[in-house]
């Protein structure tokens, strides 16, 4: 069995936390209570969106680091019904994350999220989440060079974001930029943190002013572009191959993202007249993105499976593509100059990728 395989399977033993409960022990579970082993297996990326009256699990207004891109109702959204939706899997309950258990549970230790915005993102959700979890334990929070550590200090325990959209090397050159596909000198500051979490895929797509390089270099050969999907999985493999050799698993546990997902073709959805995010109130019904599968989701999945230390799936693709109404939109940085169905508001949709991180971690 290979590394991803053995992930995924403990991905499912995430699981017997996930046993299916009625009336007060729904309730318990959901506050975080481990359910008794139960005699199946439950998929907890596998479900759908629900209504639910007590949600959000925070209020942004109670952290003042949040990114205004990101605080929509403070940016002037009307509508609310978004923060109320809750991931349910399908055959189990997902435990709320227990702020304080976790941060028992990183005493001592460091978190970092690697990625580009989306990233941010989630960082930003993490970070509240824990901060309103304990709002009288002091905090610090410093960005140096592209490095965000927001630190605990009562609990000796740093949460960072390590700004990185491509995984592997972007530099300057006098020739322009350059994106090395097999470089990945970034990688020295992964060394020694207890938990890593990956993402990439924003930043591949971006074509003219927004590209961000001139050329990619892989080996000796340099070419203005390639298909960015072939591009992808070979910068993927690069970085594959950095955690096979630089990773002890019995110290650091290695998660990927997964891929977030836009809402810019409503069409992909069956809403040919929406156009795109804006003006969306309610999640898409069911458990299946009409759209299907993510063709980025399935590079991720197929280099996870060629790599012998086990990498930790958030498959947060589909659950993502199912909330086309979670963006900021209008009301995003930008205002109504700029439309933004990339990121996700705050209360919102990451919180619920940082629920699934908490469960991963306390269970397999």
């Amino acid at each position: 069995m290979g590394a991803f395989a053995i992930a995924a399977a403990t991905a499912f033993v995430v699981l017997s936390l996930l046993q299916q409960l009625h009336g007060h022990d729904q309730e318990k579970a959901e506050r975080g209570v481990t359910a008794k082993r139960s005699d199946y297996h439950c998929d907890i990326f596998q479900g759908s969106w629900v209504y639910d009256e007590s949600y959000s699990l925070y209020d942004a207004s109670d952290c003042p680091f949040i990114e205004k891109q990101f605080d929509c109702l403070k940016n002037g959204r009307p509508d609310k019904d978004y923060l109320k939706y809750r991931w349910k899997p399908t055959a189990c309950n997902l435990p709320r994350l227990d702020g304080k258990d976790f941060l028992s549970r990183i005493r001592g230790k460091s978190i970092m999220f690697v990625g580009d915005s989306l990233s941010l993102n989630q960082w930003q959700s993490l970070t509240c989440m824990l901060h309103t979890a304990v709002p009288h334990a002091k905090y610090t929070s410093i960005t140096v060079q592209g490095l965000s550590t927001f630190t605990f200090p009562e609990y000796n325990a740093k949460v960072m974001f390590s700004r990185n959209a491509f995984l592997v090397d972007l530099v300057s050159t006098p020739n322009g930029r350059v994106l090395k596909l097999d470089s990945i000198e970034g990688a020295k500051l992964w060394k020694g943190i207890n938990v890593m979490i990956f993402n990439t895929w924003h930043w591949w797509l971006h074509t003219g002013r927004k590209q961000p390089w001139d050329f990619i270099e892989e080996g000796n050969q340099t070419q203005p572009d390639m298909d960015r999907l072939v591009a992808y999985e070979k910068g993927l493999n690069t970085w594959a191959k950095w955690v096979d050799a630089n990773v002890d698993p019995s110290k650091t546990r290695v998660f990927f993202q997964g891929v977030s997902p836009d809402h810019m073709k409503s069409s992909q959805w069956g809403e040919p007249n929406a156009k795109n995010c804006e003006g969306q109130t309610k999640p898409i019904s069911g458990t299946n993105y009409p759209g299907g599968q993510h063709p980025a989701e399935l590079v991720v999945e197929k280099v996870l499976r060629t790599m012998s230390i086990p990498v930790h799936l958030l498959n947060v693709t589909t659950l993502s593509q199912l909330r086309k109404d979670g963006h900021p939109s209008v009301f995003g940085h930008g205002g109504h100059r700029d439309m933004d169905c990339s990121h996700w508001c705050l209360p919102g949709v990451p919180d619920t990728w940082n629920q699934l991180l908490y469960a991963s971690l306390i269970h397999s």
